[in-house]
């Protein structure tokens, strides 16, 4: 049998609802003669007769009338996908699937989505907060936040942000009681809340630098998370050092809730940049979210 073309299906099922061709072809903006006749190719298609036609009247024959109730409500939802996923002139539809680290959510996503979705409210956007290094390619993202050193080399780059530092804080309590590291290998003899990876499952060692020398360090304490957000409340009560990235704690060091220790061997890092695959299969979601970024991420942290 063949399968009924979609807009014949949609004239046949105009007249069916209204029972008349002429109301039909006034609603679908056609001629009353151009509905009669694609009635009649889809009568002719399935070999069967769905209208019984009068000159005061038209009725659904036993094959239109299941026709009706197996196609209308599928193409209705059709029809509903259709309006759903179509653009008006200027319009943009569709959706962007971003991995974001949750240092960078207060500087990046809470700036930029507020203003995207009032300019573009079609596009959906999905944000996936999460620690770990993702293949976006594989995992159906259109786009990650990260670090610059952490991108591959073959990804399109846009800066979201200014260089920064990584610092080493502690409560005043905290140094009152246990005193100040001097020298990176002091981090040894003190109370570290420490990081584990999600994706290694090892614990981070503290990266730390001056002039061209770096030392990672591999510190230890009694507070273990893979959730960076916790570490700053902990050290703001004193319960052991923390390593952040320093616009985190700008508040909490200019109240004096926090002090810098090591300050001389915090490395600096690029900032954290958008990034996605390649120009030639960016999507017009993902390049209006870029323009939005662009003009509205915070440079200065």
């Amino acid at each position: 049998m063949n399968t009924a073309p979609f807009s014949q299906l949609q004239v046949f099922l105009a007249v069916a609802r209204l029972r008349s061709f002429s109301g039909a072809a006034r609603e679908l903006g056609v001629s009353t003669a151009a509905v009669s006749q694609t009635v009649r190719q889809l009568e002719g298609q399935l070999r069967v007769v769905l209208l019984t036609r009068t000159t005061r009247s038209v009725s659904l024959t036993d094959a239109g009338r299941r026709l009706v109730e197996g196609a209308g409500p599928a193409l209705g939802q059709a029809l509903t996908a259709l309006a759903e996923v179509s653009a008006q002139p200027g319009e943009a539809v569709g959706r962007v699937r971003l991995s974001v680290p949750t240092a960078a959510v207060p500087y990046i996503i809470t700036p930029v989505v507020p203003a995207f979705r009032l300019r573009h409210p079609r596009v959906e956007v999905e944000v996936v907060v999460e620690e770990r290094f993702v293949d976006i390619v594989a995992e159906g993202y259109d786009a990650g936040v990260r670090l610059s050193e952490a991108i591959e080399r073959d990804m399109v780059q846009v800066r979201l942000t200014d260089a920064f530092r990584f610092v080493v804080v502690g409560s005043p309590d905290y140094l009152a009681r246990h005193g100040t590291p001097q020298r990176p290998e002091d981090l040894l003899n003190h109370e570290c809340i420490t990081f584990r990876m999600r994706s290694t499952g090892a614990l981070y060692a503290w990266e730390l630098e001056r002039g061209r020398r770096n030392w990672r360090v591999p510190v230890r304490g009694g507070v273990v998370t893979n959730a960076s957000h916790l570490t700053v409340p902990l050290a703001e009560q004193g319960v052991g050092l923390a390593y952040v990235f320093e616009p985190l704690v700008t508040e909490h060091l200019r109240t004096g809730r926090l002090q810098r220790v090591l300050e001389a061997y915090a490395p600096t890092v690029p900032g954290f940049f958008l990034y996605y695959p390649s120009r030639a299969q960016r999507s017009t979601p993902l390049r209006l979210f870029v323009e939005v970024a662009r003009e509205l991420s915070v440079k200065t942290l």
